[in-house]
């Protein structure tokens, strides 16, 4: 799933293709979503709320936003007039048309149109962004000792809490704090250290557009457990376990190093 640095890149290559130009086209292949159409509307921008895509339009004396999610497998490309796409037409569920711009949404797990107004109602319940002008480090912490008996993993996976964090940024940050991931939230005494740098590591990679945790940007070497199950620690040569972990329903492969992580 894409992290919150990732959705943010997305968000702006979106502003910077598309605000400020006049809609040629629009095509929103969703049933729900079928017969709209709001070519000639102007675009005013493209934001990021954690892993949510908002584009305002304002169309025909309404202001109305697009809303996107990525979800597992979504991203948004923006090519030239006439460009080949570089993924099967079938996977598109939005193409946004200007005279210059054809932004196209593959895969996209969530597609709807709202009254700019009412963009509380699909963000409202996040918690504070890591990358977004709203973001409060200790409302996030707040929000996390809420419920001190969670494991933080699940913790830091909801969006609730802080917005942003995905399965991979929860493993290598718990790896980074030398923290197991099932610790329940109210035994991690680091916890504001790990907050802190969550933000700078996202911030960082955003700026960068290469995701990595350990420095280094080569291939191979950028994470420091996520996925890099019974290959050696980096640190200490222990093999990394992987397990599934979470809410029933809800499991994810969780990474971790026994030795620099101890339960």
């Amino acid at each position: 799933m894409p992290e919150g640095d990732t959705v943010h890149r997305a968000a702006g290559l979106l502003d910077r293709s598309l605000t400020g130009h006049v809609l040629t086209a629009t095509d929103f292949r969703v049933p729900q979503l079928a017969t709209s159409d709001l070519t000639g509307g102007t675009v005013t921008t493209t934001v990021a709320r954690g892993k949510h895509l908002l584009t305002r339009i304002s169309h025909e004396g309404a202001e109305l936003t697009l809303h996107t999610h990525l979800k597992m497998e979504g991203a948004w490309r923006v090519l030239r007039p006439g460009q080949p796409w570089r993924r099967p037409a079938h996977q598109a569920r939005v193409v946004l048309r200007t005279a210059s711009s054809v932004a196209v949404g593959f895969s996209l797990g969530v597609v709807e149109l709202l009254p700019t107004a009412q963009e509380d109602t699909v963000v409202g319940h996040l918690g504070p962004d890591l990358l977004g002008p709203d973001w409060d480090e200790e409302e996030a912490l707040s929000r996390l000792r809420a419920d001190p008996a969670r494991p933080i993993t699940e913790a830091l996976l909801d969006q609730r809490n802080l917005a942003g964090i995905g399965n991979m940024y929860a493993a290598e940050l718990c790896f980074l704090a030398g923290v197991h991931p099932r610790t329940p939230v109210g035994e991690v005494a680091a916890l504001p250290r790990l907050v802190r740098r969550s933000q700078q590591v996202l911030a960082l990679n955003a700026e960068r557009g290469t995701q990595s945790t350990t420095g280094s940007l080569r291939t191979g070497d950028r994470m420091w457990v996520y996925r890099r199950d019974r290959s050696p620690c980096r640190r200490c040569g222990t093999p990394v376990a992987v397990d599934m972990t979470g809410p029933a329903g809800r499991e994810r492969a969780t990474y971790w190093c026994p030795h620099c992580q101890p339960a």
